[in-house]
C-alpha cells in the first residue's frame, strides 16, 4: 500500500523531463525523496518518532526553494503532527504560514481541513468557542466549494454544538436539522447519531420532551458502538424523568447499570446510578439517602466536579421534604461550586430550590432575580452574536460568488476580443465565428442578470436583517448606556429601577423578533397567537379567513416573511396607533393570498409613513418573495395595509 501512495505522489507532484536531462534528475531524485517522507508521515502504522521525523525532513526541503503543489500537503502534515503532540504554539505558527501560502498552489479541500482543525483547536483545548465558531464557518465555506457533503455535515454538527453550550437551542436546531441533510447525502457516518443526541437535548433544554425522546431513540438505534449507545440511553432516561414518566426512566437505567462500559467508567457509573436514584424517588419507590450517596462517593473519587453539582441537587432535593438544614447545606454546596466552574445555570436552579426553603430571605431572591437577568442578557447576547455572524458570512459569500461571475465575464470579454482579431485573418469564417459567439454569449448573459436577480432578492432581506442589529446597537445599546450613567450619576431609586425595567422589555422584544418562525403545520397556530400578544388590551381584534387559508401551499420563506410584517403592523399599532378596533383579513384569490389590516387609529401621513424603518422594512421583506403591499393611511383616518403574497 505505501509503496502504491510513493507512486501516485511521485507521479503527481515530480518534475517533467526537458532536454536539461541531468538538472531534472536531480530534482526528480529530491522531490521522490520528499514524497517519501511525506508518505511516511501521512501512514498512521507508523510509529510517531518516525512520521515526526519525515514531516520534518519534507518541510526542511523547501526552507530556500520554490513552493510548488505538494507544499501545502507537507505543511498541513505538519501541523496535524503538532496538534498530535500537543504543541499548540507551534500548531499556529505554522498555521499562519499555511494561510499565507500563494493561492495558486493552495486546494479548496486542504484549507477546509486546516480551517476545521483549528476550529478543533479553539473548541475542545483553548476553550475559545467564538473563534471555532468562526473558523468552521470557513471551513464549511471551502467544503461547499467542493461539493463535500460529509465535510459539510460534521462542520455544521460541530457549530451547532457550540451553540448548544452557549443555550442558543433554536439556533442549533436550526443547524443540526441542516447537518443532517448532509449526512444522509454522506452515507451512514458515525457522527449521525452524535447529532441526533444534540439536537435531542436542544428539545429537551426548550421543553420540547416527546420530540427530545424520539431524536434520543434515533441516536441509539444509529449509534455504532455499545458506549454511545448506552450514553445516550442515559440520556432518554433524563427525558422521561424530565416528562414524569418515572417508571420508563428506571426500567432503561437498570438495564445499562450494569452494562461493563459503564462499570469500567467511574464517571459515567456515578451518572446513571445518580439518575437511577432520582427516579426510584420521584417514582415513590422507597428511595433511602444510601442510593444518592454511593455515585456521591464516586464522583469524589475521581473528582468529577461538574457530577458533583448533579448529585447534590439531587441530595438537596431529596432531603427538602426531610430537612431543610440539610437541604440547605446541599443547595449552598451547589452554589459554591458552580461560582469555581463558572456554571451561572447550576447557581440558578440552586437559587430557586433556596427561595421555596427560605421564602423570606431576601439576599437570596435579590441573587436569582440578578443572576436571572445576567443570563437573560448574556443569552440574547450570544444569539445575537451567532445570528450576525452567519448573516455577514452570507453577503460575504454572496459578495465571493459575484466576483467570480465578474471575473468570468472580463475572461469572456477578453475572449471575444481575441475573437475579433482573428476575424480579420480569415475573412471568410469571420461572419459565422461571430454568430456562434454571440449567442452563445445571449445565452450565458441570460442566466447571469437571472443569476444576478436572485442575487438581488438576497440582498433585500439581508438589508432588512441589518435593521434589527442596528436596533440592537443604536437603541438597545444607548437605553443600557443612559442607564449606567444614571447608576454613576447616584441617581434615585425609583428611577434606577424603572429605567432597568424598559430595559428588560425592550431585551424581552428584541428576544421575541430573533426568534425563529415556526413554518410546519403550526405555523397558522403560531402566528394566531403572536396576533394575539400583540394586540393591546384597549384594541378589540376581528380575525377572518385565517383558518380557510392553505398553508401548506405557502413557502417557508413566504410563511416567514408574512410573520414578519404583521409582527411589525403589530408593533406599530401598540406605539402610535391608538385605535380601539382592528380587523384583519385573509383570503385566497387566484393561487394569491391576500390579507387586509385595518384599524380605526389616528393613521399616518406620507412623510410618517416614510420615516418609520420598521414600515420600511416590510417593503423590502415583500421584495425578496416577490409580493406586493400597499399602505391607505391618512392622519386620523385609520390605517389600512394591504398585503399580496403568491401561493405555490
Amino acid at each position: 500500500m505505501n509503496r502504491l501512495i510513493y507512486f501516485v505522489l511521485l507521479c503527481l507532484f515530480s518534475c517533467s523531463p526537458s532536454e536539461h536531462e541531468n538538472q531534472n534528475l536531480t530534482i526528480q531524485g529530491e522531490t521522490s525523496q520528499v514524497i517519501q517522507n511525506y508518505a511516511l508521515a501521512k501512514d498512521r502504522t507508523n510509529p510517531l518518532t518516525i512520521r515526526d521525523s519525515a514531516i520534518n525532513k519534507a518541510y526542511l526541503y523547501y526552507r530556500n526553494k520554490h513552493k510548488d503543489t505538494l507544499y501545502p500537503y507537507i505543511l498541513y502534515q505538519k501541523n496535524l503532527m503538532h496538534f498530535t503532540k500537543r504543541e499548540y504554539d507551534s500548531l499556529q505558527v505554522y498555521h499562519n504560514e499555511f494561510i499565507r501560502l500563494d493561492p495558486k498552489i493552495m486546494r479548496d479541500s486542504l484549507l477546509a481541513e486546516e480551517y476545521y482543525l483549528m476550529g478543533y483547536l479553539e473548541s475542545q483545548i483553548r476553550q475559545k468557542h467564538f473563534k471555532a465558531f468562526e473558523l468552521y464557518t470557513q471551513s464549511k465555506n471551502y467544503f461547499e466549494r467542493k461539493k463535500d457533503s460529509l465535510g459539510i455535515a460534521k462542520t455544521l454538527l460541530n457549530l451547532g454544538t457550540i451553540q448548544k453550550n452557549h443555550n442558543d437551542f433554536f439556533g442549533s436546531k436550526e443547524t443540526l436539522v441542516e447537518a443532517l441533510k448532509y449526512f444522509e447525502e454522506g452515507e451512514g457516518n458515525s457522527l449521525i447519531s452524535q447529532c441526533y443526541n444534540t439536537l435531542a437535548t436542544n428539545h429537551r433544554k426548550l421543553l420540547n420532551l416527546p420530540d427530545a425522546i424520539e431524536y434520543y431513540n434515533l441516536a441509539i438505534k444509529t449509534a455504532e458502538s455499545k458506549r454511545d449507545q448506552v450514553l445516550f440511553t442515559n440520556n432518554l432516561a433524563v427525558a422521561h424523568i424530565d416528562n414524569g414518566e418515572f417508571d420508563q426512566a428506571i426500567n432503561l437505567l437498570k438495564g445499562i447499570a450494569t452494562d461493563s462500559s459503564i462499570i469500567e467508567n467511574q464517571k459515567e457509573q456515578a451518572r446513571v446510578l445518580d439518575n437511577l436514584a432520582y427516579a426510584r424517588w420521584k417514582a415513590g419507590k422507597n428511595a433511602v439517602v444510601q442510593d444518592f450517596q454511593k455515585p456521591l462517593q464516586l464522583r469524589h473519587s475521581v473528582n468529577d466536579r461538574r457530577g458533583l453539582i448533579a448529585s447534590y441537587t439531587h441530595l438537596g432535593e431529596f432531603y427538602s421534604e426531610r430537612n431543610s438544614t440539610i437541604a440547605g447545606r446541599y443547595f449552598d454546596s451547589v452554589i459554591q461550586l458552580s461560582k469555581v466552574l463558572k456554571m451561572p445555570k447550576a447557581e440558578q436552579d440552586a437559587l430557586k430550590f433556596m427561595m421555596d426553603l427560605l421564602p423570606k430571605n431576601l439576599a437570596v431572591r435579590n441573587r436569582y432575580v440578578a443572576l436571572n437577568d445576567s443570563l437573560y442578557a448574556n443569552e440574547l447576547k450570544v444569539k445575537t452574536q451567532f445570528a450576525k455572524y452567519k448573516y455577514d458570512n452570507d453577503i460575504k459569500q454572496a459578495s465571493i460568488i459575484n466576483l467570480e461571475l465578474e471575473k468570468l465575464e472580463r475572461e469572456k470579454e477578453a475572449s471575444r476580443q481575441r475573437a475579433y482579431k482573428l476575424m480579420y485573418l480569415i475573412a471568410a469564417l469571420l461572419l459565422m465565428v461571430i454568430l456562434v459567439f454571440l449567442y452563445f454569449s445571449f445565452v450565458q448573459r441570460t442566466k447571469n442578470l437571472r443569476q444576478a436577480h436572485k442575487l438581488s432578492r438576497l440582498e433585500a432581506i439581508y438589508e432588512t436583517e441589518s435593521e434589527l442589529s442596528r436596533k440592537i446597537h443604536d437603541e438597545h445599546g444607548a437605553r443600557l448606556n443612559q442607564t449606567m450613567i444614571m447608576v454613576q450619576n447616584d441617581a434615585s431609586k425609583s428611577h434606577v429601577l424603572d429605567s432597568l425595567e424598559l430595559l428588560y422589555n425592550h431585551s424581552r422584544d428584541l428576544a421575541r423578533e430573533i426568534n425563529d418562525v415556526d413554518t410546519g403545520p403550526n405555523y397558522w397556530n403560531g402566528l394566531l397567537g403572536m396576533l394575539t400578544f400583540r394586540t393591546p388590551k384597549s384594541v378589540k381584534l376581528f380575525l377572518s379567513g385565517g383558518k380557510d387559508v392553505s398553508w401548506s401551499s405557502m413557502g417557508n420563506t413566504s410563511k416567514t416573511v408574512l410573520f414578519k410584517i404583521l409582527q411589525e403592523l403589530m408593533i406599530n399599532l401598540g406605539k402610535h396607533s391608538n385605535a380601539t378596533i382592528l380587523a384583519i383579513t385573509f383570503q385566497t384569490i387566484d393561487k394569491t393570498l391576500k390579507i387586509n389590516y385595518e384599524d380605526d387609529g389616528v393613521g399616518a401621513s406620507k412623510e410618517e409613513l416614510e420615516s418609520k424603518n420598521g414600515l420600511r422594512n416590510t417593503e423590502k421583506r415583500i421584495l425578496a418573495i416577490q409580493g406586493n403591499i400597499t399602505f391607505d393611511s391618512k392622519k386620523n383616518h385609520g390605517f389600512r395595509v394591504e398585503i399580496l403574497i403568491p401561493m405555490k
